[in-house]
């Protein structure tokens, strides 16, 4: 089991994005925990008001709601009973097992899973403090659930590629405009939470993994001018196809006023991992240094580092940005260093490529000049050279063909034996003899 959970200032927003799925047909309410009424005779304003007169008890806790997701194996099939059991476990264990919370069961997945939408404020006024509460609370309580009701572990490799994002498939999605919206909502509640990015082309070069785009338009636009922006769907090539996507059109608002608080807090929690983007560059260069600038780019990729290169209408490269999957950190060349920018990196390669082109080079005299040597060797010794000469020619007095006769004949052939096999005897010591010439 993953859990997920995201706090939001917005109630109504959170409500409204479950019973639009209900609408749909792509969901169902099947909990209301701590609530007057039982799910069933709950009407959408009886859903809304209980939460709005709870939260209302403290005005001070402005980031006030709260939303979870609990996501399961795709082998896994549980009855409404069971995820009701689930919902109400993890509930208690991280802490709000008191406060009122709906669970809605979403269908329109690859995998199972739940929505819990619930509040920070108990029925005292005090504040429930959630700081740090998925990778503690939540961590222990989805482990001990794995265990109890024997479900399939995140830690599984298989597990963690089943909820890897995927790209958006252009061609499933873009001739609708709610399959559309789906598609790209999917891809930025995980991206625009998860990643550590600093600016637009920064996002970007992370959205662009998954056939996504944020587009804020010429600088002339209506949407520029009045700080708006828009989401796309990209195609193979990298094209902007479809009917653009207002930010505010999504539930969670990613608008670009949302993106530059983000950017802000981003731009500190990436620091520690900036030391890992150098070490990795400059460890394929140490690795292999005569890169061209594709198997530098293959060579990131098998260290869970995607490269963006952004490049002119003449094809000219101008900007490099590093997306490292594993510590779902962005940036940009320049950001790293001088070193790690993309004029550094071309002339890397390139400088490369020579030192290359000059072993190679290297190499190949080095075997003219042997094979000089050695036939030097060969022509200042007669007595070589007639040996050489004898078995280029085995049989000098005859013709060609008498010598392939001979040599085709089958009495000829002796059986070949590989020298594994063959049984070690006592070499015969050969008497030398040596003739001298006397004068």
């Amino acid at each position: 089991m993953v859990a997920v959970i995201k706090t939001g200032s917005s109630i109504h927003r959170i409500l409204n994005y479950n019973e639009q799925k209900v609408k749909t047909g792509a969901a169902e309410c099947i909990m209301a925990a701590n609530y007057p009424k039982d799910v069933e005779d709950l009407t959408l304003l009886n859903k809304l008001n209980r939460l709005l007169h709870q939260v209302a008890l403290n005005e001070n806790v402005t980031r006030n709601s709260v939303h979870i997701s609990l996501n399961f194996d795709p082998s896994e099939n549980h009855s409404h009973e069971r995820l009701r059991e689930i919902a109400a476990t993890y509930m208690q264990r991280i802490g709000f097992g008191d406060q009122p919370y709906l669970v809605y069961q979403h269908h329109d997945a690859g995998h199972p899973h739940i929505h819990i939408i619930t509040i920070k404020v108990r029925a005292d006024g005090s504040r429930i403090d959630t700081q740090n509460i998925g990778r503690n609370q939540s961590e222990r309580a989805r482990k001990e659930i794995e265990l109890t009701y024997g479900l399939v572990k995140a830690e599984d490799s298989k597990q963690r590629q089943t909820y890897e994002l995927k790209p958006v498939n252009a061609q499933k999605v873009q001739y609708g405009r709610s399959e559309t919206k789906r598609a790209v909502a999917n891809v930025l509640d995980t991206v625009l939470t998860n990643y550590k990015y600093t600016s637009l082309p920064e996002l970007n070069a992370v959205l662009q993994q998954y056939n996504v785009s944020a587009d804020r338009g010429s600088e002339n636009s209506r949407i520029y001018l009045h700080n708006g922006l828009t989401y796309r769907i990209l195609d193979e090539s990298g094209n902007k196809i479809g009917t653009p996507i207002k930010a505010s059109d999504f539930y969670s608002k990613p608008t670009l006023k949302y993106l530059k608080a983000k950017f802000r807090q981003n731009e500190a929690a990436r620091q520690p991992h900036k030391a890992r983007m150098k070490n990795a560059i400059d460890l394929s260069f140490l690795k292999q240094p005569n890169y061209s600038l594709m198997s530098f780019i293959k060579a990131l990729e098998k260290d869970g580092i995607s490269t963006v290169l952004r490049q002119n209408a003449e094809g000219l490269v101008y900007g490099i940005t590093y997306v490292d999957h594993r510590t779902k950190s962005v940036f940009n060349g320049s950001a790293l260093g001088k070193r790690y920018s993309a004029k550094a990196i071309q002339e890397r390669c390139e400088q490369g490529e020579q030192l290359g082109y000059k072993q190679d080079a290297k190499a190949s005299k080095k075997v003219q000049l042997t094979q000089q040597q050695s036939a030097q060797k060969t022509s200042s010794n007669p007595a070589t050279s007639n040996r050489q000469s004898a078995t280029a020619q085995p049989f000098p007095n005859m013709d060609t063909a008498k010598t392939l006769d001979i040599l085709l004949q089958p009495e000829q052939a002796s059986d070949y034996v590989p020298h594994q096999l063959k049984k070690k005897g006592k070499k015969k010591r050969r008497k030398r003899t040596t003739g001298h010439l006397k004068m």
